[in-house]
């Protein structure tokens, strides 16, 4: 069994959660053991989609022709489309009928989470959808002392000042302007911002709250997976807004780095992130307001260690295992499937020389 991980857009989406869980999928399978290419003019028997250009769809309507297995990632939804880029919130019920057009043509379609599963179904996509995390690399993101006063020491902040960081586009769906708010409420604090996207994309709110001149604010941009594993040791609180998410791959890195974590009150971490045992929520700016200070100063009890239990739940070597346990039952539906027509071949050939 050879799975094509298909991946023409993959410079596209690098720097954004499906970019990452792309990486993640492809290292993960082959520490598995897994015979895995990245050329669709190779032999394969399933390919695996993660993105939703024209592309990727007629790419699955070639597979399915020759008679390959389709597994569609559905990283996206029209609830996580909308407050993004300038447009988004006029075209996302367009937006919706073409990601729901491209993932019916999965033979298995897989989601982060339930909660992004029953927006699926929502939308009336009957095929298989399964709940797979996109996983964590927890040897990766740990607690590391030393990359905490390199990265301090490299960026010109003071062993004792409390870092607070979040990870994202500056999309507004990401709390990017509740953030920046905070920052300029919260002066005695450094918040910084991992991530970027250009001004020609975001609205003129987004736009200036990015150029807001603040002495504790920082907009750092993109980093390498490495230095963001140097990022988390580094701050105090990862403070993560969003309104929306299908599941939240920074969340996991951050759980894995053993850093507090403070989340919207949002319907995606409601069956596996409980506020006060593994992280803390708050639904507005007053509960942000109020649980900062009291998780900075060690009022609230300390979380980080059951939060790294979490993580390790989502391990990506054990996602890896899911994901190849489903890659397997495909294949065996495969190969029934082409039996079958082989044999109807056979009797059709038989017909016809009786018929001749």
């Amino acid at each position: 069994m050879k799975v094509l991980l298909y991946a023409k857009n993959r410079q596209v989406v690098l720097k954004s959660g499906v970019g990452r869980a792309m990486v993640m999928q492809e290292e993960s399978l082959r520490r598995n053991g897994a015979s895995v290419t990245m050329d669709p003019s190779d032999s394969y028997d399933i390919v695996h989609i993660n993105t939703i250009f024209p592309s990727d769809y007629r790419m699955a309507k070639r597979a399915k022709r020759q008679g390959k297995k389709v597994v569609y990632h559905a990283h996206s939804t029209e609830e996580d489309f909308r407050n993004s880029f300038i447009g988004s919130n006029v075209i996302s019920p367009l937006f919706r009928k073409w990601i729901t057009k491209c993932y019916k043509t999965g033979d298995l379609i897989l989601t982060p989470t339930e909660y992004s599963k029953s927006l699926l179904k929502r939308y009336g996509i009957d095929n298989e959808i399964e709940a797979i995390s996109n996983g964590v690399d927890t040897n990766l993101f740990q607690k590391n002392e030393a990359a905490r006063i390199l990265f301090r020491r490299k960026y010109g902040f003071g062993a004792e000042e409390k870092l607070i960081m979040s990870v994202g586009l500056y999309f507004e769906r990401k709390g990017i302007l509740d953030f920046v708010s905070l920052a300029e409420q919260m002066p005695e604090y450094q918040f910084l911002w991992f991530g970027y996207t250009p001004d020609s994309q975001i609205p003129k709110k987004v736009r200036e709250a990015v150029h807001k001149k603040l002495p504790n604010l920082h907009f750092m941009g993109y980093l390498s997976k490495e230095e963001l594993q140097m990022a988390y040791s580094s701050c105090d609180l990862f403070f993560f807004p969003s309104y929306e998410e299908t599941e939240g791959i920074v969340v996991l890195e951050a759980l894995a780095s053993e850093i507090p974590v403070l989340l919207r009150t949002i319907p995606v971490y409601d069956d596996w992130l409980i506020n006060g045992k593994d992280v803390y929520k708050g639904t507005n700016l007053k509960d942000f307001r109020e649980k900062i200070p009291e998780i900075l100063n060690g009022t609230l009890p300390d979380l980080t260690q059951q939060g790294r239990k979490c993580a390790e739940e989502r391990d990506v070597m054990c996602q890896a295992k899911k994901l190849y346990h489903f890659y397997e039952k495909l294949n065996a539906d495969r190969e029934r499937e082409s039996e079958a027509r082989e044999v109807c071949l056979k009797q059709n050939c038989h017909k016809n020389m009786e018929l001749s």
